[in-house]
């Protein structure tokens, strides 16, 4: 029997039993594979196995992850043959331990834990990639920058090929003006007009119905859209912060205490929407498309998201960007994004191995614009000198970034033109230049210490309780208690560890 089939059967015998396969259909190849003949090498060419995340993308009719244009666009440009696996979203990292317990295993695996990179290294189940990258990967080694390579080399050795994030930020606040402008307000700055406007947008009746239905401030579960209240005090959550001369951790600071105090505030006098705790995105994204919500803190794309679809169903209504709130010292800001996305490894069984690199290779080099823009053309073309998308074909063929994601290398020449193309309107490129500028960054980063994976998912709790904390739960002055038991519960020693990094780094600087 051929590798790629022994993988296969093996992979799903090793979720069969785990919740993962229900009926055989939940993983496994799409059903133009079934019955079609899964060879390691389909005329010339080698095949390569690789499990990848959707992303949240999905195909068109009649198209999936192993049959589509854009992968018969990368198969012909690597001279490769692909078999794709595509787990479910939820658990995906649970779903990667499960395939990597199997046999036989992938030749290529898209991760997203830097601790589950950590943990598989230590395990010596993952090869490291340094003659690999040098042999067959130039275009790799000459784009990604040397802080995305140190974050991936564990002892000397190079042990994944990471994937950019594009965005520095996501978040900036965005505020109804036609709701400011008729009730006689301005945009706010400092968190005191802040509160003024969100009590106005709560319950002044800004849509002028005469009923009390408005939604001033929307926050989504786990705390999101929240980094412009919590940058008003100066920090951000799961951050690092230096703090004479050592780094200390954010969320156990006065500072985040006196950020969860003024959204508890707003909580307990309504003026932030009651159902947060439980507000998914797409119920979030609802909320404001039914024209009820005055402000949230946005993705810098959701202008042609959820902000666009509400001006579809109210022209009459107008949105804006506002300055982030300035809290009590003059500080302002949100978080940055982690400079990677995104990890590819390959197991240390892997046979095609050079072939994996090489598709990674193809991605981030030759094959970059078509993967990231679209297929010319068709997605797009230029028009007297500038860069034209057609949006029904773009919609359709969006999950090409299924693939073009597995290397992101951020271009901002690129970048602008792209999101200019899809519509000025919408101020993208615009909206990433503001978050660009108050970005907060985490002064933290390197590899996960020992500490972290071994304490960190049961630290995590930690940010469950704020959200009681701004319900009104749990008393707001237990915040000191919980911020020892973090300290007693592992955080005193990731610290430390946290500390000797940062140290090491200072000294190699000098």
């Amino acid at each position: 029997m051929r590798q790629t089939v022994k993988w296969l059967s093996l992979a799903l015998a090793g979720l069969a039993g785990t919740g993962l396969v229900t009926a055989g259909v939940l993983i496994q190849w799409p059903e133009r594979a079934a019955g079609v003949k899964l060879a390691e090498e389909d005329g010339s060419r080698l095949t390569v196995s690789v499990v990848l995340d959707s992303l949240g993308f999905s195909f068109p009719e009649g198209l999936h992850e192993n049959s589509n244009p854009y992968l018969d666009y990368i198969e012909k440009g690597t001279n490769l043959k692909l078999r794709i696996l595509m787990p479910p979203a939820e658990g995906y990292n649970e779903k990667l331990n499960v395939i990597m317990s199997a046999p036989q295993r992938p030749d290529l695996l898209n991760v997203h834990s830097e601790v589950w990179l950590a943990n598989y290294v230590k395990r010596q189940e993952l090869m490291p990639l340094d003659e690999l990258l040098k042999e067959h990967g130039p275009e790799l080694l000459a784009k990604i920058p040397k802080e995305a390579w140190d974050k991936v080399t564990y002892n000397g050795r190079i042990y994944a090929v990471p994937s950019i994030n594009e965005t520095p930020g996501v978040e900036l606040m965005y505020a109804r003006k036609d709701w400011l402008d008729r009730l006689g307000l301005q945009p706010p700055r400092t968190l005191d007009e802040y509160y003024n406007v969100l009590k106005a947008f709560t319950y002044g009746d800004p849509d002028g119905n005469g009923k009390d239905d408005t939604i001033g401030l929307l926050l989504m579960e786990n705390l999101g859209r929240t980094g412009p209240f919590f940058g008003a005090f100066g920090v951000q959550l799961d951050q690092w912060q230096e703090q004479g001369g050592q780094l200390v951790y954010t969320d156990v600071q006065p500072q985040t205490k006196q950020a969860i105090a003024f959204l508890r505030k707003l909580y307990a006098e309504g003026l932030i929407d009651p159902e947060f705790p439980i507000n998914k995105i797409k119920t979030a994204e609802e909320k404001i498309a039914s024209g009820k919500v005055g402000m949230f803190s946005a993705a810098w794309y959701d202008t042609r998201g959820p902000i666009d679809q509400h001006l579809k169903n109210d022209p009459s209504a107008e949105w804006i960007p506002l300055e982030y709130p300035i809290g009590p010292e003059g500080l302002s800001g949100t978080y940055a994004s982690p400079l990677i996305r995104e990890y590819n490894v390959i197991p240390a069984t892997s046979e095609h191995a050079k072939e994996a690199i090489r598709l990674l290779n193809f991605i981030a080099g030759e094959g970059h614009l078509t993967l990231k823009l679209g297929f010319e053309n068709q997605v797009w073309r230029k028009r007297n000198g500038q860069m034209e998308t057609d949006f029904e074909t773009h919609k359709q063929q969006i999950y090409r970034g299924i693939y073009s994601s597995l290397v992101d290398i951020p271009e901002p020449e690129i970048t602008k033109r792209r999101l200019d193309s899809l519509g000025m309107q919408f101020h993208l490129y615009e909206n990433l230049q503001r978050i660009e500028a108050r970005l907060i960054p985490n002064r933290f980063n390197g590899l996960p210490t020992p500490a972290m994976g071994k304490y960190n998912q049961k630290l995590s709790e930690l940010q469950d309780v704020f959200v009681r904390m701004i319900a009104g739960v749990t008393p707001l002055d237990q915040f000191e208690d919980y911020a020892r038991w973090w300290e007693r519960e592992g955080g005193r020693e990731i610290t430390a560890e946290v500390n000797n990094w940062y140290q090491a780094a200072k000294n190699r600087e000098r």
